[in-house]
């Protein structure tokens, strides 16, 4: 019974242990689904399952037919030419981060956004090239296919180079959309979390500080081999260097130029954002100009600046992969697949939670799979979502996927009919143009002041995952970065957070005691939580610490027992102790002995009970002992195991404490556990951990009801009525009133108890 009394509660209810309680409520007993339930249930057919199946699949079955058509088409119009516009410019950036010919970028941007238009959950993001995963791309090419080391530099070489190039990056993209699908078919979807949002940030920042460095040589027009090696970036940065007198004044100072009017114009946007009806398209805006410029200053006759030239026009037919690439990139296609899915999975949780509707990270695997997968086959590359291409999408209105469609048609008129007029743009531009989008992540350093002060782990995970992915690249980086990370989940783990607690405020409340001064501790118990799941990591931790929060090791206390009644026993029988009424009395000279000799090889047999019925009084371990014998002072009788903050146990767990607490118990000290999950009492009685010793009745619901057993079975024992009445079946309950307590009661608590 609960009654409300002000902002104080009073509550009258027996003291429980997990058995009373479970006899006076009735439990129900629920069939949890084994593995080949839930594989038959994945595997069954029915007309119902079959719609449910078909309408994941093809998502836009769902929401095309309640397309608010008059409501959304224009905005879907106006965002989808903003989002293509802004596509075909980093398609053609990013392609320079992946070694191949611009005019495949434009692929990567449009193949990618018809597949997602029907398999994708995310009605926001704008599905594309993103310069992480380009680079990752960029990557493999550089070092499957390097540069010319002839030095000849003629068409024919250069063609050749990039024909191999861009089947290099069309074969690890079709690579790793068949793992994407194969992860969204097994339901892989949960993989995401193996990657927190620290470990994101800290490589993606790595990520852009590798963009940065790549488009270096074409901000300075430099010919630099590909490092795809750990440490690449800084043999990188030295062959830069070692040629910086090569540099091409007309493109460096186009790309400085370029990079301070987009900063600033991004600036303007992002402070502005309220106030402008959309934001300004300075990446096409300065495109335009730059290609005016360059085509009529002729700036490549000129200042011999390095062009975008001739794109090609319409598409290639489709392609197999080649089965040689693929053999030597299987690892880096499973890093571009999870690093492409975790960052758009990333981003559309972001805008489903803005408008409030679900993503299905599964589908999601699936529908950028086979968009990499059809991709791949037109000779595009990998793609994922870029945040500032569907930061636009979003912020121009755009409501559904729709505007992924207009998008596409934007990319698609640019293949078909007007990318001859991009020809005469400045390689050095695309690079600056590269860059500009690189802001939000370079932002990123930030964080790491703020995860120092809010969660250190955090902040070391961050930090080995940029390090880790600038020195020794992005796909070794990635790996070590995730094994770094759950290691501290390892670490934090084995090294739980263990402490003393007591009560405070006299009520039903228990806190760490060195945190509060108006504390009670019931005299000779010790309560003791572990914040942990323990297993087999953390057991040995656990042990130590309890025998460290109760003040002795009970197992040196039994053996020191043990020993000392074999000696006892000895010095009976040679009549050099005799039994009085105020009890053993030494008759002679004590002997020592050595331990060894006490021991007598049987090390085993001082690890039992203590058996004191041969002889001819009971020994108190409290009270002096004779001459020449010395046990350890046991000063609690009782303990209590905080499990609350337990949420499994494993064999090895299960183990150690059963060997632990028996320890305890053959000290005559009461072990109790309060607050056991849900299930753990039918786990150990599966597991035969009970017996004679480690007994069901042990296991009490909350900290507070076993402290009321503890104090009541000590009054019971104390008084004659207490036990009288408890052997007529009286009831234990308590009343908690947190206004009075035991600030009068000290420790005697008769069958009603006040707290």
């Amino acid at each position: 019974m609960v009654e409300p009394v002000g902002n104080h509660y009073v509550i009258a209810r027996p003291v429980y242990s997990e058995n009373a309680f479970n006899e006076e409520h009735e439990k129900l007993h629920r069939y949890h689904k084994t593995f080949w339930d839930h594989l038959k249930l994945y595997f069954s057919c029915s007309p119902q399952r079959t719609k449910k199946i078909a309408l994941r699949l093809f998502p836009v079955v769902s929401w095309l037919p309640a397309y608010r058509f008059r409501e959304w088409i224009l905005n879907d119009i106006i965002s989808g030419i903003n989002t293509g516009l802004v596509a075909v410019l980093q398609g053609l950036a990013f392609a320079l981060l992946v070694n191949v010919p611009p005019s495949y970028g434009l692929y990567a941007a449009f193949f990618p956004v018809l597949v997602y238009f029907i398999f994708g959950t995310s009605r926001h993001i704008s599905v594309g090239p993103f310069p992480v995963l380009s680079l990752m791309v960029g990557g493999v090419v550089t070092r499957l296919v390097p540069d010319d080391s002839t030095g000849s530099g003629n068409s024919t070489n250069t063609s050749a180079i990039n024909d191999e190039r861009v089947m290099v990056a069309a074969s690890v993209t079709f690579l790793s959309g068949v793992v994407q699908l194969l992860l969204g078919i097994f339901q892989f979807g949960f993989i995401v979390i193996y990657l927190s949002q620290s470990l994101i940030s800290g490589f993606t920042t790595a990520a852009a500080i590798h963009v940065l460095v790549s488009q270096l040589k074409f901000m300075f027009q430099l010919s630099v081999p590909g490092f795809n090696v750990p440490f690449g970036i800084i043999y990188t940065l030295e062959s830069i260097f070692s040629q910086i007198t090569k540099a091409n004044v007309a493109d460096l100072v186009t790309s400085l130029i370029v990079l301070l009017i987009v900063f600033v114009v991004k600036e303007m946007n992002d402070r502005y954002k309220e106030k402008l009806p959309a934001p300004i398209p300075i990446e096409l805006l300065v495109t335009i100009l730059a290609a005016l410029i360059s085509y009529f200053v002729n700036l490549e006759e000129k200042f011999d600046v390095a062009v975008v030239g001739k794109l090609e026009e319409g598409f290639h037919a489709p392609v197999a992969p080649d089965a040689g690439i693929l053999q030597n990139c299987i690892g880096d296609g499973i890093s571009i697949a999870i690093v492409g899915f975790a960052v758009a999975f990333s981003v559309a949780k972001v805008y489903s939670i803005k408008h409030d509707y679900p993503i299905d990270g599964n589908q999601e695997l699936i529908a950028f799979g086979l968009g990499n997968i059809v991709g791949g086959s037109f000779k595009g590359f990998a793609s994922s979502t870029a945040l500032s291409r569907s930061g636009v999408q979003e912020s121009t209105g755009g409501k559904t996927q729709i505007a992924g469609i207009i998008s596409s048609v934007i990319v698609l008129v640019v293949i078909l009919a007007i990318g001859f007029l991009l020809a005469p743009l400045q390689k050095s531009v695309l690079a600056s143009l590269a860059l500009g989008n690189l802001k939000g992540m370079l932002m990123q350093f930030k964080e790491i002041g703020i995860l120092w002060r809010k969660d250190k782990y955090d902040c070391v995970i961050w930090l080995v995952t940029f390090l880790s992915a600038i020195f020794l690249g992005l796909d070794i980086g990635l790996a070590a970065a995730v094994a770094f990370q759950l290691l501290t989940v390892v670490i934090r783990s084995q090294i739980p957070s263990c402490t003393v607690l007591a009560n405070v405020g006299r009520s039903n409340i228990y806190r760490n005691r060195k945190d509060y001064t108006d504390i009670y501790e019931p005299e000779g118990v010790k309560i003791f939580r572990c914040s942990s799941p323990i297993f087999f990591a953390n057991t040995e931790f656990f042990r130590e610490k309890l025998i460290t929060a109760v003040g002795f090791n009970p197992l040196r206390v039994l053996r020191k027992r043990n020993k000392a009644l074999r000696k006892i026993r000895k010095m009976l029988k040679k009549g050099e102790l005799q039994v009085t009424p105020k009890g053993l009395v030494c008759m002679a000279s004590p002997t020592y002995e050595s331990e060894e000799e006490l021991d007598n090889n049987k090390i085993e047999e001082l690890d039992q009970p203590t058996i004191m019925t041969d002889l001819p009084i009971r020994i108190n371990w409290s009270t002096d002992l004779p001459p020449g014998i010395t046990v350890p002072q046991v000063n609690i009788h009782s303990i209590i195991l905080d499990f609350s903050s337990v949420s499994f146990l494993d064999f090895s767990a299960m183990t150690v404490l059963r060997k632990t607490l028996k320890e305890f118990v053959r000290l005559d000290i009461d072990i109790y556990i309060a607050g056991a999950y849900e299930g753990l009492l039918d786990k150990l009685e599966r597991s035969a951990f009970f017996d004679e010793e480690i007994k069901p009745s042990m296991f009490f619901l909350t900290i507070h009801d076993a402290v009321l057993h503890i104090l009541l079975k000590k009054d019971i024992a104390n008084s004659p009525k207490l036990k009288l009445a408890e052997e007529k079946g009286r009831s234990s309950d308590y009343v908690i009133v947190p206004r009075n307590g035991l600030r009068n009661r000290e420790c005697t608590i008769p069958t009603e108890t006040k707290f």
